[in-house]
């Protein structure tokens, strides 16, 4: 999932298209995209898309970004997913444990049985945000909203260092509770070196790819979170290790660096990131 697009409920003209192009996800906005008086138009037109032969045939994940737990919308919202195709619930301003397990609980109540893409945008859930990574079990992934988050405490949202420490709490969160962190969307459609350079802070920092608001993101963000070149790696190094444990040795030199432990765990982290089995 290097990249992932959003789909404005409200445009079902975009819909085709992004079924048809090049993001590794389509995260369809039922949340910010729709005003309040376009909700339900936006559910209805969801509903025929995730129906279509289109939806059900696609190769691509399929997330659903819904109103958040405390609006008069989020009822209506899960009700609209039931018996649906959907693989990523995500979740927006959900800034404390008790709040994922409540919308967790009324998902499943619902029959609705995705995994939970949970939103870190206020100052609480980055406080919290290992706790919130572990709230239930059907929480897969962590998402950095850090508009929402930056910009109600007056931080520059394009100073690096503050992206920097937005982003390391929310990995060590997800790192903690065994899931993914993903990286949330950058908003000057026009500043494609902005974009692409808080994407490669984002892959240093281990998150599994980036969030796209338009298409021309989309290559960039596939080019900047593919990891062809380090699953290969990976593979390498772990048949090198077979060959020293046969030897009696934990520890080896490999393509020029040493090798122990920690590394050999860390391929296998790489393999099973990329859902291959190690």
């Amino acid at each position: 999932m290097r990249s992932k697009l959003f789909v404005p409920c409200s445009r079902p003209d975009f819909f085709g298209k992004a079924l048809t192009g090049g993001a590794d996800a389509l995260s369809f906005d039922l949340e910010d995209a729709v005003p309040p008086d376009g909700k339900e138009a936006a559910r209805a037109r969801l509903i025929e898309l995730l129906r279509s032969d289109g939806a059900l045939g696609s190769a691509k994940r399929l997330i659903v970004r819904i109103n958040a737990l405390d609006t008069p919308f989020f009822d209506g919202d899960v009700a609209a997913l039931t018996g649906l195709r959907v693989d990523l619930v995500n979740i927006p301003k959900a800034d404390s444990p008790d709040a994922v397990r409540a919308a967790a609980a009324r998902l499943t109540a619902a029959g609705v049985a995705a995994g939970l893409l949970v939103n870190i945008e206020t100052a609480g859930a980055l406080r919290q945000a290992a706790a919130i990574a572990a709230a239930h079990p059907n929480v897969a992934g962590l998402q950095a909203g850090l508009n929402d988050l930056l910009t109600p405490l007056g931080v520059d949202r394009r100073d690096p260092r503050h992206i920097q420490a937005a982003l390391w709490s929310i990995r060590l969160g997800a790192g903690e509770a065994g899931c993914f962190a993903y990286d949330g969307a950058w908003p000057d459609l026009t500043d494609q070196d902005g974009f692409r350079a808080e994407a490669e802070l984002a892959r240093g920092l281990g998150f599994l790819g980036k969030s796209c608001v338009h298409p021309r993101q989309i290559a960039i963000a596939n080019a900047v979170f593919d990891r062809g070149g380090e699953i290969a790696r990976a593979r390498r190094l772990l048949a090198a290790a077979g060959a020293a444990a046969a030897h009696g040795h934990g520890a080896f030199v490999f393509e020029d660096a040493m090798v122990d432990a920690p590394a050999i765990a860390a391929a296998h982290e790489t393999l099973r990131r990329a859902g291959e089995a190690a």
